[in-house]
């Protein structure tokens, strides 16, 4: 290891950003210095290297033959610098990255945030808004939060509440509604990406024979949510994303009915090893959050 005792490393990480990002400015920009400052940290690696990493072209610069070669073994090598970081930065006390799925995030999760760092003010809260599953035994996540039928590999699994879905819809359109069957008559916003549909709902309530009516569609649950606010139609959506809605006032559940999906939200550790003093006191948080605001609870058809 001798050798890169003559290399400064900000040079060696300014050379292989530009080569993984194809641009100077890209990796100004996630080394958070201007592009002059990476042109001339990849001109010291060259000289101090004794070889041309990147042709200079109009087009950009691109790495030359040695030069791919030489980056991509810095790639593997500053992943496992930052996994090693990660690890370490895991075991603190203070600091704490949580991985949620976005709509949770952004819906229910980040309006209650403020009361954690109240009550925890020396802990740092990072939320990672990802739809995949991140192992908090590997990189830099120290807690998950998925829903899902569970059965998730390599990782502990706990179930934290059953995901409760019903129609939602400004109060202008329910009062359009009075019965089931008016579902027919009134515009539908449907999630194309949902994991559940109508049937979940209706079923419970009795009422398998009604067709909901058609309407908007998005691909996106938040979408449809805000699409249900600007009143264009009736969404089944599930509680997460529309409890805040419904407490401000800005849509309202033309019926009584609330029901459960075959989905379920888990919290999810790290399989080989006890979570770390933050993770604990995030975790005992955010379950006397699900209790206060009683989710997972379904209620009987009634209206």
């Amino acid at each position: 290891m001798e050798a890169l005792n003559r290399i400064p490393l900000q040079s060696l990480r300014s050379a292989e950003a530009v080569a993984r990002l194809g641009s100077l400015s890209a990796a100004a920009a996630e080394l958070g210095v201007t592009p002059g400052a990476v042109s001339q940290q990849v001109i010291r690696a060259e000289r101090q290297l004794g070889l041309q990493l990147f042709d200079r072209q109009p087009s950009g610069m691109m790495p030359t033959v040695r030069g791919r070669e030489i980056t991509a073994l810095l790639s593997q090598g500053f992943a496992q610098l930052s996994a090693a970081v990660a690890k370490a930065d895991r075991g603190r006390d203070d600091a704490l990255t949580v991985s949620v799925a976005p709509i949770f995030a952004a819906r229910w999760l980040i309006w209650r945030l403020p009361r954690f760092s109240a009550a925890h003010p020396g802990i740092r809260v990072r939320l990672e808004a990802e739809i995949g599953l991140s192992n908090p035994s590997a990189g830099d996540v120290d807690l998950g939060i998925r829903i899902g039928r569970g059965g998730y590999r390599g990782v502990a699994a706990e179930r934290l509440f059953d995901q409760i879905v019903f129609p939602v819809c400004t109060r202008e359109l329910a009062a359009q509604i009075s019965d089931h069957a008016d579902l027919a008559r009134v515009p539908v916003i449907r999630d194309t990406q949902a994991q559940f549909s109508w049937a979940d709902w209706l079923g419970p309530e009795h009422r398998d024979e009604v067709m909901p009516g058609p309407g908007p569609e998005f691909s996106d649950a938040a979408i449809c949510l805000d699409a249900a606010i600007s009143g264009a139609g009736v969404f089944l959506s599930f509680e997460t994303a529309a409890a805040d809605a419904l407490a401000m006032g800005r849509l309202v559940a033309p019926f009584q009915g609330r029901h459960p999906t075959e989905l379920v939200y888990w919290l999810i550790t790290p399989q080989d090893g006890r979570p770390g003093a933050a993770a604990r006191h995030f975790t005992r948080w955010l379950k006397a959050e699900i209790a206060e605001a009683g989710l997972g609870r379904a209620v009987p058809p009634g209206g």
